[in-house]
C-alpha cells in the first residue's frame, strides 16, 4: 500500500478546496488543487497526475506548504514590480471566446472535455506543433470550469413534463380544495432509494456554478425503499 504523504494541519480539506476553487492565479490554483487531493488521502503521485504536474515539483509544493503554510503556495513570479513577465498568451480574446463556445458542446471525438483535449484544440487553432496538457488545464480554469461529479439523470426523465408540473401544481391544489371544501388536502412528496449496483460516475470539467448531468440506465436487480415527506409540517414516513 503506498505511503500517505504528510500534510501539515494549516487548513482542513474543505478550506483547501475553497482556496483551489477561488484562486484567480492559475499557478496557485493548481498548487491548492494538489494539496486538496492529498488531504482526501490521495497519494502524492496520483494527485500530481490528476493536477497535471511533475512528481518532483509536487514534492516541492508539499514541502513548502508544510513549512510555510499559505505563504509557501504563493506564486512568487507575480511579485515582481513594474513589468509583466511570462510568455505571451496562447489565445487572443476572440479565440478565448471561441473556446468557451466550443466547451458548451461535445469535443470532436464525442467524449468529454479534458485538459489534454483543450491543449489539442489550441494546437489546431494556432497551428502549433506542441501545447502541453497543463496549458489546457489552465484555460479550463480561466474560463471558470472546475472538475465535478455529474448528478445522475435518468434517460426516461422528461424536462417538459417536469416544468409543466411545477407551473400547474398550485392550480391543482386549489382545484381540489374547491371540489372538496369540507376535506383537508394534504400535500406529500416522495422519493425512492434503490438498493443495488450503480454505474461509476467520473468527474468532468464543467462551468463553476453549473452542475453537469450524466444520462444513466440501471439494468440490475434491485430493491426500492420509499420515503414520504409533508413539506408543510416536516412529517416523514
Amino acid at each position: 500500500m503506498p505511503k500517505k504523504a504528510y500534510l501539515a494541519n494549516h487548513f482542513n480539506s474543505d478550506e483547501l478546496k475553497q482556496k483551489y476553487l477561488k484562486s484567480q492565479d492559475t499557478v496557485e490554483s493548481r498548487r491548492w488543487h494538489l494539496l486538496w487531493k492529498v488531504s482526501l488521502n490521495w497519494t502524492l503521485k496520483n494527485s500530481a497526475i490528476a493536477v497535471g504536474i511533475n512528481y518532483d515539483y509536487a514534492k516541492k509544493i508539499l514541502k513548502k506548504y508544510n513549512e510555510l503554510g499559505a505563504e509557501g503556495v504563493k506564486n512568487l513570479k507575480n511579485q515582481h514590480h513594474g513589468s509583466k513577465r511570462g510568455k505571451k498568451s496562447l489565445l487572443s480574446d476572440e479565440q478565448l471566446e471561441k473556446l468557451g463556445k466550443e466547451l458548451e458542446s461535445r469535443p470532436a471525438d464525442g467524449g468529454i472535455w479534458t485538459g489534454p483535449k483543450v491543449a489539442c484544440w489550441i494546437e489546431k487553432e494556432n497551428s502549433l506543433e506542441k501545447v502541453w496538457n497543463q496549458r489546457g488545464w489552465d484555460y479550463l480554469k480561466k474560463l471558470r470550469y472546475s472538475c465535478q461529479s455529474p448528478r445522475p439523470k435518468h434517460k426516461k426523465g422528461n424536462p417538459l413534463e417536469q416544468a409543466e408540473f411545477i407551473q400547474t401544481f398550485q392550480l391543482l391544489i386549489k382545484t381540489l380544495q374547491e371540489q372538496y371544501p369540507e376535506s383537508e388536502i394534504d400535500v406529500w412528496f416522495f422519493d425512492e432509494h434503490r438498493v443495488g449496483l450503480k454505474p461509476i460516475l467520473r468527474k468532468v470539467w464543467a462551468k463553476i456554478g453549473e452542475r453537469p448531468r450524466a444520462i444513466v440506465s440501471h439494468r440490475y436487480e434491485w430493491l426500492y425503499v420509499y420515503g414520504f415527506v409533508k413539506p408543510q409540517t416536516g412529517e416523514t414516513l
